[in-house]
């Protein structure tokens, strides 16, 4: 397979390529097909590579064992590639396969090529990477040997002080397990992959998940035969309610993917994470513990999250196990700011409508009141009209027309004299009183001037009572008006009041002074009173 087709095959980060010739090819191709490797296969690999690595040990060397460091060579058995041997790899399925000490750049020793022959046994059985979420080979191969998987437990180990270092104990404890598909190793002793006198393989610290407990057997339901939630009714009217199923995803689908996911990560129930926030580690945590943290917030994608048992240290967003479920909590964070901000906005709106209706409902109050007080004047107004015109029903006005002739009389005898003769004219300013005194001392007998005016011709300049009005004249006072009348004009005014109040008074009298009358040459007095009783 060529090196262009591969890299179209193989899902690498960008500028990396898979060396053509290698097992990391050869893996990415099944990889790329669905295809794995069979037991008997990667026996037949990793067997001869163990004894071949067992003497490069042997002789002090040190280097970095991974898939794409690896060849084929006659025969189709593995080859270590020297100078790619000597360079810490960069593609995330090689650094999966180092040892959790080798991760900081430093070429390995035995025990760390024991750990590299299980990471790389375990991806040719499952094609997936030894970390976080992985699952027992047991899971993914049916008629897995368990003796296959309690070596790959102990090869696996995280802690170099408690992982074997016997690679021909290996190769033997590999042999044997299936004999026919490999050639005999050395004869070695398999117990050293317990520990000798100087240590013992703790197993607890595997990077494989414990075994859980077996799930009981269930007994299945007919397919054809649907799950009765419920039953109405009875007798042969009975109708069966059946239970609701919710849909299958697909094996593709992301939900489901992720569900899985989930669920490899839970399967390991060690405290084995340790999150770095604000110069601080927290933790370790467990994958169920780490996982609710994330989702709640605690934890964000881009603060560092360290595997304590492979050493891997990297921000959580960079790890392809829990890279999914930081971004899915960030978009429920996302969707919670934007209903906030929608809410807000909503708020924003609502109380501002409110405040354009109190605005509104108090502009119209203003505009009720304004009516109100309008109203209230010019009904006000209108009531004093009605008890001026009412008052006028009852207004006796009395004119002394004639009051030369009578005035004649009383300084002649009675008798008045004809003939011509002219009238005083007198001026304005006087009092009622002051004026007739100076018509009769001035007036001079014997003259017939033109027909005398009646009462009611002044009685309807008087009456009409406009004048009150401007004056202010409350409907419940008392108005007395005496006017004395010569030539149109009143030249002689006097206004009483009940209750007494001089400034009405005197503006009446204004008002009255300043009205036409009906023009005679003699003078008239006229007399009204304008009462609401």
């Amino acid at each position: 397979m060529s090196a262009q087709l591969q890299s179209i095959l193989t899902p690498l980060p960008v500028g990396m390529s898979v060396p053509p010739g290698t097992l990391r090819a050869e893996m990415e191709s099944r990889r790329a097909t669905g295809r794995r490797f069979d037991v008997r296969e990667a026996i037949g690999l990793v067997v001869p590579l163990c004894t071949q690595l067992h003497e490069l040990h042997a002789q002090g060397r040190t280097m970095f064992v991974h898939p794409s460091s690896l060849g084929y060579g006659a025969g189709g058995a593995l080859q270590l590639i020297e100078e790619l041997a000597h360079t810490a790899p960069l593609l995330p399925r090689d650094r999966a396969c180092l040892a959790p000490e080798e991760r900081k750049g430093s070429e390995g020793d035995a025990r760390a090529s024991v750990f590299a022959i299980g990471a790389i046994l375990y991806e040719l059985l499952t094609n997936s990477s030894v970390g976080p979420g992985m699952r027992r080979p047991a899971d993914v191969v049916p008629d897995l040997p368990p003796a296959l998987e309690t070596v790959l437990g102990k090869s696996l180990v995280a802690d170099p002080s408690h992982r074997p270092a016997d690679l021909a104990a290996l190769a033997q404890a590999l042999y044997q397990i299936a004999p026919a598909a490999s050639e005999q190793p050395p004869s070695a002793d398999t117990s050293h992959l317990d520990g000798d006198g100087d240590f013992e393989v703790d197993i607890n610290l595997s990077m494989m998940p414990p075994n859980g407990h077996p799930e009981e057997p269930r007994v299945p339901s007919a397919p054809s035969l649907p799950k009765i939630q419920a039953v109405t009714g009875d007798g042969p009217f009975a109708v069966a309610i059946p239970v609701h199923q919710p849909p299958r995803l697909r094996g593709d689908d992301p939900t489901r993917k992720l569900a899985d996911l989930k669920a490899a990560l839970e399967s390991d129930p060690r405290p084995r994470y340790v999150v770095i926030k604000d110069g601080m580690d927290h933790g370790p945590f467990s994958s169920v513990e780490l996982l609710q943290q994330i989702a709640s917030g605690s934890f964000t994608g881009d603060q560092v999250l360290r595997d304590t048992f492979s050493g891997d240290e990297r921000a959580i967003q960079d790890w392809e196990e829990f890279a999914p479920f930081a971004e899915q909590a960030k978009l429920n964070r996302d969707i919670v700011q934007e209903k906030r901000a929608l809410d807000a906005v909503v708020t924003a709106e609502k109380q501002g409508t409110q405040y354009k209706a109190l605005l509104g409902m108090a502009l119209m109050g203003v505009i009720l009141a304004a009516g109100a007080g309008w109203w209230y004047r010019e009904r006000s107004h209108k009531e004093r009209e009605l008890a001026v015109q009412g008052a006028t029903d009852r207004v006796a006005i009395e004119v002394d027309a004639g009051l030369d002739s009578a005035k004649a009389a009383r300084a002649g005898g009675g008798a008045r004299p004809s003939g011509g003769g002219s009238y005083p004219t007198l001026g304005g300013g006087m009092s009622c009183e002051a004026a007739q005194a100076r018509y009769v001392e001035e007036y001079k007998l014997g003259n017939n001037g033109p027909a005398d005016l009646t009462a009611g011709a002044y009685g309807n300049v008087l009456n009409r009572g406009t004048y009150l009005n401007a004056c202010g004249v409350p409907s419940t006072m008392e108005v007395n008006v005496c006017a004395a009348v010569q030539n149109g004009r009143a030249v002689g005014v006097t206004i009483t009041t009940s209750p007494s109040n001089p400034g009405i008074a005197s503006c009446i009298a204004g008002q009255i002074r300043g009205m036409s009358f009906p023009s005679h040459p003699r003078l008239d007095v006229a007399r009204t009173t304008f009462s609401s009783k």
